[in-house]
């Protein structure tokens, strides 16, 4: 791959971005039954508790979509409890945008690995607190 040269065929990125979106919401599929699913479609999913939560709307919990350029990850209870980003790997953090997104612009299983943990701990975090 040819440093700082953007000139990949639009089709090879539009691949490469839904094979990433698949593989993030492959972290999503063991909560499905946990959330209701305010939007689940090819590109774009996003997930949300079934009841109101504190201020009395539902609480997001997790999502995936395609943008242009790469693929974000969202994990809003990452801003309830950050210290579940203590322990964060460089490689993962290097993909961290503000306090709860990871953008992906290719495959990176270590990166997917450790993401699919860190959902985990959010789920059981958000149950623990009795949030879900």
């Amino acid at each position: 791959m040819a440093g700082g040269n953007n000139t990949e065929p639009i089709g090879v990125a539009t691949e490469r971005h839904g094979a990433v979106f698949a593989a993030l919401r492959q972290i999503l599929k063991p909560y499905e039954n946990q959330f209701a699913a305010k939007t689940d479609k090819p590109g774009n999913c996003y997930f949300e508790t079934h009841a109101a939560s504190l201020n009395g709307r539902r609480l997001f919990f997790a999502g995936a979509k395609i943008k242009k350029n790469y693929v974000s990850f969202y994990l809003p209870p990452l801003y309830m409890f950050p210290d579940l980003l203590n322990r964060i790997s460089p490689g993962l953090k290097k993909l961290k945008q503000g306090q709860s997104c990871f953008n992906f612009t290719k495959m990176d299983r270590d990166c997917f690995d450790e993401l699919h943990q860190l959902t985990q701990s959010a789920f059981q975090r958000l149950k623990s607190e009795a949030l879900l």
